[in-house]
């Protein structure tokens, strides 16, 4: 575990928003070590907001009703998307659930809300889930579109999370930069391999490149290490298949003030061996 704390700060103290982020979900090992744990930890560190990323929580691509049912029932409060969102079409009976962020930045005519306001003790704080351009998808610019909503959405409260769902690392630590004193948080998503860069900046806005990934360690990114072998021995695509046996789940935890900046931010992976039932 590793922490973070600005100076003079006291991290017991009542007067913060406790958000907890969960790293991207891979299939079912992700989604039964979120339910396997997320409720002993939601009561042991006062959790007041569960955010995750829900994009691959479907045999490791896309997202089903049932898949995200599953998932609010463990305890998540928001799933935010990524550049998979529309991998499954059975997302589109359920993204004007307000639970479900699909990325802001794709075009105003996309289903589903780049961004929601939620009320964890009466206090409201913002959710926004954006995608990178650099690798990905043909989005409109993050960086801009912050840049033109932010004043509005600042109206009505100072904390502000932002899952910034992007490939590579410059184009991420950018973004923490571009954002810091204007959101509360920037929890990169996608890689599914976690850095160890967590900070809060300059102007209070915690920050890390990539929080990882909630799925079977015994895998690459998740999916089964021989499929990924032979891919870059034959160059042949191949058909993915989640990988199976232990499972992680990566995860940050924010304790951030009223005043919108973080006080505190923890870094910390959690294991469950499902065959022995070990955490």
């Amino acid at each position: 575990m590793t922490a973070v704390f600005r100076k003079a700060v006291n991290s017991q103290v009542a007067d913060c928003i406790r958000i907890f982020f969960i790293a991207d979900i891979v299939g079912e090992p992700g989604r039964q070590i979120v339910t396997a744990l997320l409720p002993d930890l939601r009561k042991k560190y006062n959790l007041d907001l569960v955010v995750a990323n829900g994009e691959n929580a479907a045999g490791g691509k896309g997202l089903t009703p049932k898949c995200a049912e599953e998932l609010w029932n463990s305890g998540i409060d928001v799933l935010t998307l990524g550049n998979h969102s529309f991998d499954r079409k059975e997302i589109f009976e359920i993204l004007s659930d307000r639970r479900i962020l699909r990325p802001a930045n794709y075009p105003a005519e996309t289903p589903g809300q780049g961004y929601n306001l939620y009320y964890p003790r009466s206090q409201p704080v913002a959710v926004i889930n954006l995608l990178g351009r650099v690798f990905l998808s043909l989005v409109d610019c993050p960086f801009r579109w912050l840049q033109d909503n932010i004043a509005e959405i600042r109206k009505t409260t100072p904390i502000i999370l932002v899952d910034f769902h992007a490939e590579i690392t410059s184009e991420k630590q950018a973004f923490g930069y571009f954002a810091d004193g204007k959101v509360s948080a920037v929890i990169g998503t996608h890689t599914h391999v976690p850095t160890a860069d967590e900070r809060i900046l300059a102007n209070g806005c915690g920050y890390i490149t990539d929080c990882g990934m909630t799925g079977p360690l015994d895998g690459v990114i998740g999916i089964e290490k021989e499929i990924i072998i032979k891919k870059y021995l034959t160059l042949i695509p191949q058909q993915y298949r989640v990988a199976t046996g232990s499972a992680v789940m990566d995860t940050i935890l924010l304790e951030i003030g009223f005043d919108g900046k973080t006080q505190k931010i923890v870094r910390q992976r959690y294991w469950h061996d499902f065959a022995n039932g070990k955490t």
